[in-house]
């Protein structure tokens, strides 16, 4: 799985001009998941969104996670993020979960991070969305399940 998280200070989604997830302080994350994700890339995944330190404590160093604020996270489904260059100008897919899986494993990323007490807002699973957000800092941090080290 992969994830693009970015700290923002507020975040939507709306599909068809109708709002479906909103936040204020916290975390936006685009998820993406590949063939062959299971239930521990799911978990990776989750327990690394859930413990990021990148908002900054009174002196200013970036030491605290999205609990510690009391912030909350956006998920919004990306399938895109797998999308592969290397080979002409269009990007292939080919590596993205099928959307069946992908929605299982999606879901089962925001049930995670809503079992360590967190809200957790949603974007709609493929639907087209229109993202809105407020990034702060600008800070975004790459999470790849596949790359532990």
């Amino acid at each position: 799985m992969r994830a693009v998280v970015q700290r923002v200070s507020e975040a939507s989604v709306t599909v068809d001009g109708e709002p479906v997830g909103a936040i204020g302080l916290g975390l936006l994350v685009y998820l993406g998941a590949a063939r062959g994700d299971d239930t521990g890339d799911v978990q990776y995944i989750a327990d690394k969104i859930a413990g990021l330190r990148i908002f900054p404590n009174d002196d200013g160093k970036m030491s605290l996670s999205v609990v510690d604020v009391g912030g909350s996270v956006l998920v919004v489904s990306q399938f895109t993020l797998f999308g592969d260059v290397r080979r002409g100008r269009r990007p292939s897919f080919d590596g993205a979960a099928d959307p069946k899986d992908a929605e299982r494993l999606y879901l089962d990323v925001v049930a995670a991070m809503r079992a360590k007490a967190l809200t957790v807002e949603t974007g709609k699973f493929r639907a087209m969305m229109l993202v809105k957000s407020v990034v702060d800092g600008p800070v975004t941090v790459q999470i790849d399940s596949k790359k532990l080290y």
